[in-house]
């Protein structure tokens, strides 16, 4: 067994991989660029080595310094996590050359699936069902229109290094073909170098059915059973569960063999993954089912298969790349219970689902219910230079309706922010009838988005606890008088409030909170996190009116501040500019006064909230 690695990754995959390694009581180091260098990741290696800037391609891109590192540091191998350089054969066999182990299959598998067409040609001749279509060399746009009318339309066309949804167009009809072909070459030229594209016939009903193989270097070869990745929006997994719904098990038993006929074909070792297209329009059938690709590496939902069948695959990974044979026989692996995941993501769904970076300031989920793998904890920056994702959320239960169940339960539950997530997307999607009954298709989400975005308002039971709080003990609030009670008019009963995004809403006030009021209340529902307020006459975007103080609406960047402490300003008139999600925000003076506190500066990070301005009457 070896005795320390490297992670040559970031974020929740390098965590991940540190925990395995940890118990197993192999020494662990990690590779930070600049925007890492308090990452979690870090912090929890025995040793950490800088490789570079931001920008990837400065830094977890350069193989050189990976390997460098490496040695510098004694570790004796590598393991690529998933992305980056992961499957990289060149990268891979430069390790190798090193000296040094790599943790993942042999350069040769990598290459031989990494290009779709090669990869389907490969599996056709392994007795591997592939699905119909065309992937011959010549690619001249008469012969790719014609392969596609033979076809019969709909047709995917997908470029064949592509990925990540990248490089891919649906075409439903002739006439719309070339101008799709030229498109999608455009794309897969900027996005990987080269614009050779295969043509599929594309399926109505589809589900992304993948099933997990595991081989080893004494010849051994197993799969760990599959799961479903069919909910997905533009190409990209949403939900990933396992095992699969309706899958029985003759269809099973043909599916996961022909798995381990692809990853024998390829000499495979390690953790890899078998990409299957299947034809759901009349149930899950084996002869509807087709090879799609091939990931050769650890999938982002490989925790699903764990809590199915008790393995540690990042174990498997380092005794496998140790030299150790598979730590169990294909009998020896079964399916326990339904296990379900969800990618919490720093993200508006509202917004098209734009990033929102900043500061996490709260981040909390019900452990005892979830399992919760991440790269960041309360206080850490989600970066501008990364992927937005904040965890993985995975719970393992008897059934799939269980699964379910305790997935919304531990969303609605949760707590994360004040970034916005896409958390309360994520419980819509999970309480989709469609979803619930397993009648799933990766179309599911584009069809309902819409809804599944809409901004949902707070409930009335929400409204009235934000009251109770805002008003506090004693009635009065920070804001003035508050509640029952208005100079020279009636007695009140509701409260009125405003959510971050400057809706207004009644609050009843059935009842005050036993504490002192607060300033702002937030209150969790359903995933969505709101932000509520006393209303006031709001003058530009500014924070708090009634009392002369300008809060941030939004975590963002102060860009230009218009007046200094001590200047007189008019209502109306500009104080500062904040730019958030590519967008700049002018805020302004709510009425005439004196600026007394100014609080930023511009090129400041400012987090929802924040004073930034305070004016005074007097």
């Amino acid at each position: 067994m070896m005795k320390s690695v490297l992670i040559a990754n970031r974020g929740e995959i390098a965590c991940r991989v540190i925990k395995t390694a940890r118990r197993m009581g192999i020494r662990t180091v990690t590779v930070y660029s600049d925007a890492d260098a308090d990452a979690l990741h870090v912090r929890m290696a025995d040793e950490a080595v800088h490789i570079g800037a931001a920008p990837t391609r400065e830094s977890y891109l350069v193989g050189d310094k990976i390997i460098a590192a490496a040695k510098q540091t004694g570790a004796e191998a590598i393991h690529p996590g998933y992305g980056f350089l992961s499957e990289n054969a060149e990268f891979a066999q430069a390790v190798m050359d090193a000296g040094l182990i790599w943790v993942g299959p042999l350069p040769k598998s990598i290459t031989a699936m990494g290009l779709k067409d090669a990869a389907k040609k490969l599996m056709d001749d392994a007795g591997v069902p592939v699905t119909p279509g065309y992937m011959g060399k010549n690619q001249q746009p008469d012969v790719l229109k014609s392969e596609a009318d033979k076809i019969g339309y709909p047709v995917l066309i997908k470029a064949v290094a592509g990925g990540g949804g990248k490089g891919m167009r649906l075409v439903e009809q002739a006439d719309e073909f070339l101008d799709a072909l030229a498109s999608c070459k455009r794309e897969a030229a900027a996005s990987f170098g080269n614009d050779h594209v295969l043509i599929e016939k594309y399926i109505l009903s589809p589900r992304h059915i993948e099933v997990q193989v595991f081989g080893d270097s004494h010849g051994n070869v197993v799969h760990l059973f599959e799961r479903d990745c069919s909910l997905q929006r533009r190409h990209q997994k949403v939900v990933e569960e396992a095992p699969a719904p309706g899958m029985d098990e003759a269809t099973r038993a043909e599916l996961c063999a022909a798995a381990v006929r692809a990853a024998k074909a390829v000499d495979y070792r390690g953790a890899g993954t078998i990409e299957f297209i299947a034809d759901g329009s009349e149930g899950l059938r084996a002869d509807r089912i087709w090879f799609m690709e091939m990931n050769t590496r650890l999938q982002v939902e490989h925790p699903v298969t764990e809590e199915i069948t008790g393995v540690d695959l990042v174990e498997w990974q380092l005794r496998v790349a140790s030299g150790e044979p598979l730590p169990k026989t294909q009998d020896q692996l079964s399916i326990n219970g339904w296990a379900m995941e969800v990618r919490l993501y720093a993200e508006d769904p509202t917004k098209g689902f734009l990033p929102s970076i900043g500061k996490l300031d709260v981040f909390e989920y019900p452990e005892h219910l979830v399992r919760v793998d991440t790269g960041v904890e309360e206080g850490a920056e989600i970066s501008p230079h990364y992927d937005p994702m904040i965890a993985k959320l995975i719970v393992h239960a008897d059934t799939r309706e269980e699964a379910i169940a305790d997935l919304r339960y531990a969303l609605d539950d949760g707590e994360c922010g004040p970034l916005i997530t896409n958390a309360g997307f994520l419980f819509r999607v999970l309480g989709d009838a469609q979803f619930a009954s397993g009648a799933v298709d990766t179309g599911l989400i584009g069809r309902k988005l819409e809804d599944l975005t809409a901004r949902p308002e707070p409930s009335l039971e929400g409204l009235q606890t934000a009251a109770g709080e805002l008003v506090g003990r004693g009635g009065i609030g920070p804001w003035g008088l508050a509640g029952g009670l208005r100079l020279n008019a009636p007695a009140r009963r509701t409260m009125r409030v405003t959510d971050q995004h400057g809706r207004d809403f009644e609050a009843p006030l059935a009842g005050v909170a036993d504490a002192a009021p607060k300033r702002v209340a937030i209150i969790n529902e359903g995933g969505e996190r709101f932000v509520l307020k006393p209303w006031r006459a709001v003058g530009g975007a500014d924070g708090g009116v009634g009392s002369g103080s300008i809060l941030a609406p939004m975590p963002g960047r102060v860009i230009a501040v218009e007046v200094a402490a001590g200047q007189t300003v008019t209502k109306g008139q500009k104080l500062l500019t904040l730019e958030a999600m590519k967008m700049e925000h002018t805020l302004t003076a709510p009425f005439d006064g004196t600026v007394t506190e100014v609080n930023t500066a511009a090129g400041d990070q400012v987090q929802v909230d924040a004073l930034l301005v305070k004016i005074d009457t007097e």
